[in-house]
C-alpha cells in the first residue's frame, strides 16, 4: 500500500479543489464563512427540504457541475471517535467506490477541530483505500486504486504518516483473512510470513510440528496432530530497532481452517472458519504497522498457525496432554482447539522476558453473546493497565470493554485427572475461563492483555471500515504500544 501524501495548512476554496474529481468536505456544527461551493450546497439542501444541521446525521453526495462528485458532512464535536468514524465512512464510500486515484480531504472549522477531522478523515479514506482480492472472474484485471490524497485545512507529517502505517496494517490484516482455507493453509501462510519477514528486515523463526513435539508442546500438538499434512508451526518474528528501550510481545491464534475436531461444527458455525487465523493476522497487522511507523520498541510476534481437523490421529475427549511448561490438561471439549495452540506459544513468548504481552484471538463464542460484533472483549493481570487500554480504544475508535477475571472462575475448570481441565460443557462465562486457563502458561509476573476478538467481523463494516472482515485490533493495538511503552 504506497499512498501519496499531500498537505496544505491552508483552508480549500474553490479554485484549490477544481482539479479533482472527488472531493470530502468535513464541516464543523457551526457553518464556517466562505465554504466552496456553498450555493451549489444550498440548493441542494433545498431541494432535499433538509437544513446544514441535518448533515450531521446523514452526510449528502451529489455532483458538481462540471462532474466533481463531492461528499458533505457534520461531525459534532459531542462525537466519539468511533461514531466519527462511522459518519465519515458514510460520507467517503460513495466517492471511494467510484474507484477514483485521487481524493481531496477539505476539513473547516478552529484549528483543534480541524486537527481531529483530518486525521480521522485521512485514516477513513486511507484504510478504505485499497481494494480487497477475490476470485471473481471481473477482478481478474487489476482494479484501480487511490493513489494520492490531498488534505486541506491542516498539516502534519508525522501523523499523518503513522496513520498511514496503521492503514497498512489493518489492510494486511484483512487481505490475510478473507483468503480461502485451501489458499491460506499453514504451509501457504507460513511462506507468506517467511517473505513479510524478508520484505521489513524482521527476524524470522519456525517451531514445525518436529520441534514442538520434541520441545514437549503438547498442547499445541494435540491439536495439529489432526492435520494431513503435519504442517503446522508456531513462528516468531522479531522486529528490533536500534535503541529501542522497551520489549513487548505479540500473540496470534491462526488456526487457518477450524473444523471443531470430533465435536464437529454444524455447516452454520463452520462456515467462515477460515477467519479463525484472524488473531495472528491482527498481530503481525500490528507488527507491520510499528514497523512503518518505526516505533522504538523491540517486538516478538508469536503465531500460533495450525488447523483443527478430524483424523484418525485427531486429539478426542477425555484425552490428558502436556502443556510446553508441564502442566496436565483434561480435553472436555475439541472445539476449544484455540486456547490449546495459544497456551504453549504463551509459554514461548513469556520465556523471552518481555515486558508485556497481548493476545489476539477469536477464541469463544460466549464472548460475541457478551458483546455482540460492534466490539471485542479484553481481560487480563493488570487492571490499571485494563482500564487505560479502554479509553485507547475509545479514542482509537475500536471499542473494548472488560469482562471479568477473577480467581473463583477457575474453579470450574477444576480436573480429578489433570491439573486444570480445558474448559466446561456448560459454557457459560467461557471467555473468562477461557483466559484464567490461558493464564496458567505465561511463566513469569509478566503484566498481559487477552482480546477475545468478537467484533473481528461486522455486515455493513464498523467505524472506520468498510468491508465485513474489518481489521478490528490493529489500530487498538499500535495506539496502545504507542501510547504506553514509548
Amino acid at each position: 500500500m504506497s499512498l501519496q501524501l499531500k498537505q496544505s495548512a491552508l483552508p480549500a476554496d474553490e479554485k484549490s479543489l477544481s482539479e479533482f474529481k472527488h472531493i470530502v468536505l468535513v464541516l464543523p456544527a457551526g457553518r464556517p464563512q466562505g465554504l466552496p461551493f456553498s450555493d451549489l450546497l444550498d440548493a441542494r439542501l433545498k431541494r432535499s427540504n433538509t437544513k446544514y444541521s441535518d448533515l450531521a446525521k446523514t452526510p449528502i453526495t451529489f455532483d458538481l457541475p462540471e462532474g466533481t462528485m463531492a461528499s458533505w458532512v457534520v461531525l459534532e464535536e459531542k462525537l466519539s471517535p468511533f461514531q466519527r468514524h462511522t459518519q465519515l465512512r458514510k460520507a467517503i464510500k460513495p466517492l471511494l467506490d467510484e474507484k477514483p486515484q485521487a481524493l481531496a480531504i477539505a476539513v473547516f472549522g478552529d484549528e483543534s477541530v480541524r486537527r481531529h477531522t483530518a486525521q480521522d478523515a485521512f485514516y477513513v479514506a486511507a484504510v478504505n483505500a485499497t481494494a480487497l482480492t477475490n476470485s471473481k472472474k471481473k477482478s481478474a484485471k487489476k482494479a484501480r486504486e487511490l493513489k494520492s490524497i490531498s488534505v486541506f485545512g491542516y498539516a502534519d507529517a508525522k501523523a499523518f504518516s503513522d496513520i498511514q502505517a496503521k492503514a497498512a496494517g489493518n489492510l494486511l490484516t484483512r487481505q490475510l483473512s478473507i483468503l480461502p482455507p485451501n489458499q491460506l493453509t499453514p504451509t501457504i501462510y507460513r511462506e507468506k510470513i517467511a517473505k513479510l519477514a524478508k520484505t521489513n528486515g524482521w527476524q524470522h523463526e519456525e517451531f514445525d510440528f518436529k520441534k514442538l513435539r520434541k520441545l514437549g508442546a503438547g498442547a499445541f500438538v494435540a491439536v495439529a496432530q489432526g492435520s494431513d499434512p503435519q504442517d503446522a508451526a508456531i513462528v516468531h518474528l522479531t522486529y528490533s530497532p536500534k535503541g529501542a528501550k522497551k520489549h513487548i510481545a505479540l500473540v496470534g491464534k491462526g488456526i487457518c481452517f477450524d473444523t471443531g475436531g470430533h465435536n464437529l461444527k454444524p455447516a452454520k458455525y463452520m462456515h467462515g472458519m477460515h477467519e479463525d487465523m484472524n488473531g495472528s493476522a491482527v498481530a503481525l497487522g500490528i507488527l507491520q504497522a510499528a514497523t512503518e511507523a518505526k516505533l522504538p520498541i523491540k517486538i516478538d510476534c508469536w503465531l500460533a498457525i495450525t488447523q483443527n481437523h478430524i483424523g484418525p490421529l485427531a486429539y478426542k475427549q477425555n484425552d490428558v496432554v502436556t502443556a510446553l511448561n508441564g502442566t496436565t490438561i483434561e480435553i472436555v471439549h475439541t472445539d476449544a482447539e484455540g486456547r490449546m495452540v495459544l497456551a504453549d506459544t504463551l509459554t514461548l513468548a513469556s520465556r523471552e522476558k518481555p515486558e508485556f504481552i497481548m493476545d489476539f484471538a477469536t477464541l469463544t463464542g460466549s464472548m460475541y453473546v457478551a458483546l455482540g460484533n460492534r466490539a471485542s472483549g479484553i481481560i487480563g493481570n493488570r487492571p490499571e493497565l485494563l482500564t487505560k487500554a479502554v479509553d485507547i480504544g475509545i479514542q482509537a475508535g475500536e471499542r473494548v470493554y472488560v469482562l471479568p477475571f477473577d480467581e473463583d472462575y477457575e474453579d470450574d475448570l477444576e480436573s480429578d485427572i489433570a491439573d486444570i481441565k480445558q474448559c466446561t460443557l456448560e459454557g457459560g462465562a467461557d471467555h473468562t475461563l477461557a483466559a484464567r486457563f490461558l493464564a496458567k502458561f505465561i511463566e513469569g509476573d509478566i503484566p498481559w492483555v487477552h482480546v477475545d476478538l468478537s467484533s473481528y467481523s461486522c455486515k455493513g463494516g464498523l467505524g472506520a471500515v468498510t468491508t465485513e472482515t474489518n481489521g478490528f485490533g490493529v489500530a487498538f493495538g499500535f495506539d496502545l504500544l504507542k501510547r504506553e511503552f514509548i
